[in-house]
């Protein structure tokens, strides 16, 4: 959203531009301010972004009735077997992000068939864990808190970050250019964003990506926090009634670069996958109409 200036003659005439998400396209629309801006410019700003959202908030609802509606149609082993399968995806993708070698075939081997491929003994075991903490977390609601990520910690890294899992750091870490709070701020910076995960009103998609955001800025483990990131986001989606959302190993690069943004830019990168991945959903509801 940004002020242009247009000339007609000597005289300056002043438009409010703002982009609103149209499908798969980007709608640019421009309002009017006059030939001064107006002392309440912010107030216009707030109220044009009040009223994208609602938009954005009604097109969220429905892809959650859809898959609502898709998700009652499965019979109980058919709904078992589509989320063992979510489970090998999302297992694949999240830990491929971070280094693992373990290819989506390799996981599904590991996972339904015991099988052992000659990759790192690491890759295998933190394969087989995440894929083990993922069914339990979308099988078990459980309120977030401190105890539960730590918990899943645990439960990933056990076996190959022995020293590490299941423990807040007690020292301090940079990711790349990034240098993370200093680790005696942590339990206030938990205990705040266990808080806003808890109790705020925000749309479950919004909040998702506003979490995972700001769980990785906190980056309250020595090492793990993408992985836990990514099931909170999902935690917060599958308990909503949305469709879970998996950022994919080959997409890394514009997950990075949103990461390394401001909150409110890595919350419209996270939309836009959103509803890029759930197109279809929309593209039937409009259908039925």
């Amino acid at each position: 959203m940004k002020i242009i200036t247009r000339k007609k003659g000597n005289q300056k005439y002043f438009y409010l531009r703002h982009s609103i998400r149209q499908g798969p396209k980007i709608i640019n629309e421009e309002i009017y301010l006059g030939k001064k801006i107006p002392k309440n410019i912010e107030l216009i700003k707030q109220k044009l972004k009040a009223n994208a959202k609602k938009e954005m908030y009604k097109k969220l609802e429905k892809i959650k009735n859809h898959f609502q509606e898709e998700w009652k149609r499965y019979p109980e082993s058919m709904k078992k077997k589509e989320m063992e399968e979510i489970a090998i995806s999302f297992t694949y993708n999240t830990n491929a992000i971070e280094g693992s070698t373990i290819t989506l075939e390799e996981v599904r081997e590991i996972t339904q068939e015991n099988l052992s491929p000659n990759k790192s003994i690491r890759d295998v075991k933190e394969t087989e864990a995440h894929y083990k903490t993922f069914l339990r977390m979308i099988n078990k609601k459980e309120k977030i808190s401190n105890k539960l990520l730590l918990r899943w910690h645990k439960e990933i890294f056990n076996e190959t970050k022995e020293d590490i899992s299941g423990k807040f750091r007690d020292y301090f870490v940079r990711v790349g250019n990034y240098i993370a709070p200093d680790w005696q701020d942590l339990p206030k910076l938990m205990r705040e964003f266990i808080n806003f995960t808890n109790e705020t009103i925000l749309n479950p998609v919004e909040l998702a990506a506003r979490i995972h955001y700001r769980f990785e800025k906190i980056h309250p483990f020595g090492d793990g926090n993408g992985r836990i990131g990514r099931l909170l986001m999902n935690w917060v989606l599958w308990y909503n009634g949305y469709p879970m959302l998996i950022i994919e190993y080959k997409k890394r690069k514009s997950y990075y670069r949103a990461l390394q943004k401001i909150e409110d830019d890595f919350v419209s990168y996270f939309l836009r996958r959103y509803f890029f991945i759930n197109k279809n959903r929309l593209k039937q509801i409009i259908n039925k109409k």
